[in-house]
């Protein structure tokens, strides 16, 4: 059955669109169409559009394509701007970083421009690709799960409006309107594992295994994902305890659980620790609760997992934040604001939030009292002034400065359910 994009775009904003939409634009087909069709949609629904696109400096006719999507964007009477990533520093993976980038750039821009959400192009398409690629590296219930039409990352709203929609469909409309787009060259170099996959896919639907019908099994496989997320956080409500920032999980009762529960709940208190979007790998997690079934401690993912008096304690590594450091005002770790006393003056010095470590803890005579691992404490955020200990908020010297988390408790035990 054929999709109608601009029914589906309409369906997916109706009927309380966003007042202020951004949209992220390559000039290729998919992020092309969706342009045109939320311009029309903005024009009929009273919305502010702003149009973005994001040059990696990887490619030469990445230049080329920006500056054709700024003309698509003057004739409509849009703004656009290009933003720039300076770069791969040579670590990790090029088009994870890229990615990363990529999502980073646009969030800043949606922050500037005070956009309610953003805009991508994924189609239909990309879902089945994005699941047989999965499907091929052995992937689980989550990996093989849907994309979501709508999610959160980096502090904005994302939506995928045209998800249900064919890559043919989109070209179709583009072709029926006289509309060009840039073809990326890197769409047909077999090296890359999604040219690979997609070229597979023209194969399989020959033989009736469609791009729809992965997406139905992909949805299935959200559906799962969510009753075991459900069941985890069941779990979680009944055996956990959130300490300092770090998370307390009964051992007795998390033993009780099935394993991929267990899995799951490990895997959440990490990511809540540690602030990381995507979970450890399946393999990585697994070697590690393997071994804590004899060993004391076990580290992954920037966070330590220590076993103390039947609890299993998720906590930041000091290792990972010994050396970061920021102004009282910022955001330390990605995960704490820091509260000064009430006759603070703004004007009184040099301070700045780091960790706690060894030696301030030296300082805070009462940690004891507090019946936390020490790991907890160490890896906690302190005021400093040069390498003079100011507070110690969480490790009974507050000297009446407070450290409150950026993602509370509640962020911890929500239900997060695919759209």
């Amino acid at each position: 059955m054929t999709v109608d994009p601009a029914r589906l775009l309409a369906d997916g904003l109706l009927p309380d669109p966003p007042k202020t939409i951004g949209v992220a634009v390559s000039g290729g087909s998919d992020s092309l169409a969706l342009l045109h069709l939320l311009h029309d949609f903005a024009v009929t629904h009273s919305c502010t559009l702003h149009v973005a696109t994001v040059d990696h400096g990887l490619r030469r006719e990445a230049g080329a394509e920006a500056a054709m999507v700024a003309d698509t964007c003057r004739s409509l009477g849009l703004d656009h701007e290009v933003l720039h990533w300076q770069g791969w520093d040579r670590s990790g993976n090029l088009q994870n970083e890229a990615r990363k980038a990529r999502y980073q750039l646009l969030a800043d821009w949606g922050r500037r421009r005070q956009l309610d959400v953003i805009a991508l192009g994924h189609t239909a398409d990309d879902q089945a690709e994005t699941f047989l690629m999965r499907l091929a590296r052995r992937a689980g219930v989550d990996g093989l799960s849907a994309m979501p039409d709508r999610f959160e990352r980096e502090g904005m709203t994302w939506i995928r409006p045209l998800l249900g929609a064919r890559r043919a469909a989109l070209q179709a409309y583009l072709e029926s309107n006289g509309i060009q787009w840039a073809d990326d060259p890197s769409n047909e170099d077999t090296r890359y594992d999604r040219v690979r996959i997609r070229n597979a896919l023209s194969i399989l639907e020959g033989i009736g295994v469609e791009a729809e019908a992965l997406s139905v099994v992909a949805q299935n496989m959200s559906a799962a994902k969510d009753a075991l997320n459900h069941q985890m956080q069941q779990t979680a409500r009944a055996y956990v305890s959130l300490h300092a920032g770090a998370v307390a999980i009964d051992v007795a009762g998390l033993n009780a659980q099935p394993f991929e529960i267990r899995r799951r709940l490990i895997a959440h208190a990490l990511k809540w620790v540690n602030g990381a979007y995507y979970a450890p790998r399946s393999a990585a997690l697994g070697d590690v609760m393997a071994a804590l079934a004899t060993a004391p401690s076990a580290t992954l993912q920037g966070c330590e997992l220590r076993h103390r008096v039947g609890k299993l304690w998720v906590f930041r590594e000091l290792r990972v934040v010994s050396r970061m450091t920021c102004d009282i005002r910022d955001l330390w770790d990605g995960r704490w604001r820091i509260a000064p006393p009430a006759q603070f003056s703004a004007d009184t010095g040099d301070l700045t939030v780091g960790a706690l470590g060894a030696d301030g803890l030296k300082l805070c005579p009462d940690w004891r009292d507090l019946g936390l691992p020490r790991g907890v404490l160490l890896s906690s955020p302190a005021v400093w002034q040069g390498a003079r200990l100011v507070a110690a908020p969480l490790a009974g010297t507050s000297q009446n400065w407070q450290a409150v988390l950026e993602r509370g408790k509640d962020t911890f035990f929500a239900v997060h359910m695919t759209h």
